[in-house]
């Protein structure tokens, strides 16, 4: 459900990434912890610079990683609240995800015409092997001018194309403990910069099938469950 890297909007091919004023549900939305807000403004009032991409995927894979390493093989064949996907196909997403977006660090064209099997390859290693994948992704992304510029065949902003794989790795990393009854908290500052993404993306995403129709929430819902609406997701998925 959150496959970005099909998005193919060609209105952000020429401009940075911002939040479109097109739609209610495209409107940016705004942390409302009070650490959150802190961090938003200086003495001055002014908005500091954002943090860096790859400490924020830093984060999210310290995030995700026990989760992945948590999953049973006896639990590979269940579903998912991403519907088109099993755990083991949702980790095969991932792998392919976090493998293929450290080419787009380097500003190079990245295939995701097929999907290889590398929990397959990797048998028993494959949560070592995803997590050394991880590492790689926040070194690729950590490079000078990583975040500069256009990259991928969409020619995206690079930061927008970097935050795609920040929200595949922390909604799909809450995807699977949802599916596995693991517990998972998503990393500090995460949520904040994911929201402002799917924000501007959702109208797009929403066209092409990425997200379904965002969801309602109780009053006083987390910002992270906000942002599993956004998306389409029902934060209360229980399985089935």
């Amino acid at each position: 459900m959150t496959d970005m890297q099909d998005i193919q909007d060609e209105t952000l091919a020429s401009e940075p990434a911002r939040a479109t004023g097109s739609d209610p549900a495209a409107e940016p939305l705004h942390p409302t912890d009070p650490a959150d807000d802190q961090a938003t403004g200086s003495a001055t009032g002014s908005a500091p610079a954002p943090p860096p991409i790859s400490a924020l995927l830093d984060a999210a894979a310290d995030a995700a990683l026990p989760v992945l390493r948590g999953v049973r093989d006896d639990q590979m064949g269940l579903p998912t609240p991403c519907a088109e996907y099993d755990v083991r196909a949702l980790l095969n997403h991932l792998f392919h995800v976090v493998v293929a977006f450290q080419t787009l660090a380097a500003k190079k064209d990245a295939d995701f015409s097929t999907t290889p099997d590398r929990l397959g390859e990797y048998g028993a290693r494959w949560p070592d092997r995803f997590a050394q994948e991880t590492a790689r992704l926040v070194e690729a992304w950590a490079a000078p001018g990583a975040e500069d510029g256009l990259t991928g065949g969409m020619n995206l902003p690079a930061r927008t194309v970097g935050a795609m794989v920040l929200l595949d790795l922390t909604v799909h990393a809450w995807d699977v403990a949802r599916a596995t009854g693991l517990p998972y908290t998503p990393a500090p500052g995460c949520v904040a910069e994911l929201r402002t993404l799917v924000a501007q993306m959702a109208p797009t995403a929403r066209k092409m099938n990425v997200f379904a129709d965002p969801l309602p929430l109780a009053p006083g819902a987390s910002g992270l469950d906000a942002l599993l609406a956004e998306t389409g997701r029902d934060p209360q998925w229980t399985g089935g």
